[in-house]
């Protein structure tokens, strides 16, 4: 009985991939296991290779395995392209319709299955999907029924007689690889799971349900692969609490746009990659001189240019930090999971309005794409902080009617806000430099004094847990550090080297800027050596760490930069050749 399951399916783009990684999904899901799902795609709407890897799991799992039990393959090319995942064990279910050939080199067996026929003689050959998804339930020895509720919600709506004919579909799928099988039935069978109900969904979907949850109202955003299913899910959800998304001409008019709006008062956001970023730049550095709130979320891929818009890649991280032109206090926050993804949008939108400044939300494609099982959230964490925003009756009625000092020195920085129409609270909004009113000024004192008090704000930041830690020991051999999504992998290599008796602590960066220096210090003192984990050639979080930390004799960089994402079996070869070429 298996520990763990990978299955993977693959075909071209446009023929239901997508669709059945998905419906055999949620029934793993509603069973009760623990999922990771990673979707690889072309930058093309229809064609191209495209295949879904899901890892399943009766325990916690955050990343996809380098191995595959189970491959279904609609085309050749899915067979050429996966084959190597294969080991001895595993097996592949194969359409009959394409006249499957195994590579000589392919260790797996392969079984040939009448997919797209079986499909056909039923009415559609479009359930081939169907059929496969009923002959991988014939290896796992599932009931068919864990898939009668998933048929019931995707296809109830257009009728009955059409839910039953996927079901038959599901069962001549189920009958036909059985009968293949024989005695070899349930032989790929997962060991149970605990049944609990658990979501399952991307990460843009838990930074959307986030901003939701903060109390967004309007949303502004220019679709970008891979931000688009952010504002995707704001335009069915937002309507429904009395908001609105715009579809803008550019990623310049999304940000300006929620400038605007959280000016007057209304919670708002944009999302984009790489490429729209650069475009928001100077938008950022509006948001920072006039100190209006920002929350941008930046889903970060292959780069630069239009790159490779469909991979993965954490190369924006010195872009977030220093992109704007000149010197404004920023926030950049890094959530590693769906939980955090869900928990940190919430907090970005309270820090952006307590510092009235920009926050951005550095996401990346394995995290916003990869579907994950999210515990089910605790709303009674959700708090709404709005920082010092003033209301009328704050206000004192000056005897000369003097502008309001929106802009004020202040001990913290932080200068009291208030909404447009404010009686008693008249005020300039400029981007260039101003005194305490707004009223344009070049003065060299009020310059150095305007430029303090915004770059001060960054001391004052209310952001719980910057560093996610497990350090189980005081002195450690290796100190495994990374960001974003590369967390479930370097979870698994720590428990496999520390089950080889090697030392190793994990630290996983939250909060990106400002830098958690102390914390940070703290576990490097306490390690031999630091390996800095990340998806981009120059090693941006390394450099970055040992701008604000030091410890350049400790640091080793491990980078990749090909568009897939580590793998912990990989990852675990590069680690075992650093420390036989005692560079650890």
């Amino acid at each position: 009985m298996l520990q763990q399951l990978s299955w993977k399916v693959g075909g071209q783009q446009g023929e239901g991939i997508e669709s059945t990684g998905e419906i055999f999904s949620m029934a793993m899901n509603r069973l009760g296991y623990y999922l990771y799902g990673y979707r690889h795609f072309s930058s093309r709407i229809k064609g191209g290779h495209t295949n879904n890897k899901i890892c399943v799991r009766p325990t916690q799992v955050r990343t996809i395995p380098d191995d595959l039990d189970i491959l279904v393959a609609f085309d050749q090319e899915t067979i050429d392209v996966n084959y190597k995942e294969l080991t001895e064990k595993s097996i592949v279910l194969a359409d009959a319709k394409f006249s499957p050939v195994a590579p000589e080199d392919c260790k797996a067996p392969m079984y040939i299955v009448p997919f797209t026929e079986i499909a056909a003689e039923l009415g559609t050959s479009l359930m081939k999907n169907m059929v496969a998804i009923g002959a991988s339930a014939a290896l796992l020895n599932l009931d068919k029924a864990v898939f009668q509720g998933v048929v019931d919600e995707i296809f109830g709506k257009k009728g009955q007689e059409v839910v039953e004919k996927n079901m038959q579909a599901i069962q001549q799928g189920f009958d036909t690889m059985a009968e293949q099988l024989g005695d070899r039935l349930g032989e790929w069978e997962i060991a149970p799971a605990d049944g609990k109900h658990r979501m399952f969904m991307i990460g843009n979907d838990a930074i959307a349900f986030g901003a939701l949850a903060a109390g967004v109202r309007f949303m502004a955003a220019y679709p970008i692969t891979p931000a688009s299913e952010i504002m995707e899910y704001m335009i069915k959800k937002l309507p429904l609490f009395g908001g609105a998304v715009i579809q803008t001409e550019d990623e310049i008019a999304a940000a300006t746009m929620a400038i605007g709006s959280n000016y007057g008062g209304v919670r708002a956001f944009t999302a984009s990659a790489g490429p729209g970023l650069s475009l928001m730049m100077e938008a950022i550095g509006l948001s920072g001189m006039t100190e209006q709130p920002l929350v941008i979320v930046d889903t970060q891929r292959g780069g630069p240019s239009t790159g490779l818009p469909t991979k993965q890649e954490q190369s924006d991280l010195m872009q977030m930090i220093y992109g704007t032109h000149g010197e404004i206090p920023k926030v950049v926050i890094a959530p590693s999971t769906g939980e955090e993804a869900f928990y940190d949008t919430i907090q970005a939108f309270n820090i952006a309005e307590e510092l009235q400044l920009p926050v951005i939300i550095l996401s990346d494609l394995q995290l916003s794409l990869g579907k994950q099982t999210v515990e089910p959230f605790d709303y009674s964490k959700v708090e709404i902080r709005r920082g010092k925003l003033v209301e009328n009756e704050e206000i004192p009625v000056t005897e000369d009617k003097s502008y309001f000092k929106r802009y004020e020195l202040t001990e913290d920085g932080v200068s009291p806000r208030v909404l447009p129409g404010t009686q008693h609270a008249i005020h300039h909004v400029t981007g260039v430099e101003h005194d305490e009113t707004g009223k344009p000024s070049e003065a060299a004192t009020n310059r150095k004094a305007q430029m303090d008090k915004r770059l001060g704000k960054l001391n004052h930041i209310n952001f719980k847990e910057p560093i996610y830690v497990n350090a189980p020991y005081e002195e450690a051999d290796i100190l495994f550090v990374g960001f974003n999504s590369t967390r479930g992998v370097l979870e698994e290599l720590q428990q496999t080297l520390i089950e080889s008796d090697v030392k190793v602590n994990h630290a996983h960066i939250r909060l990106i800027h400002p830098f958690p220096v102390t914390e940070m210090q703290s576990l490097v003192a306490k390690a031999k050596k630091v390996v800095v984990v990340e998806n981009n050639a120059t090693g941006q979080l390394a450099n970055i760490i040992k701008m604000n930390v030091g410890g350049h004799d400790k640091l080793v960089s491990v980078t990749k930069y090909d568009g897939t994402p580590f793998l912990p079996l990989q990852l675990a070869k590069q680690v075992k050749e650093l420390l036989t070429d005692g560079n650890i």
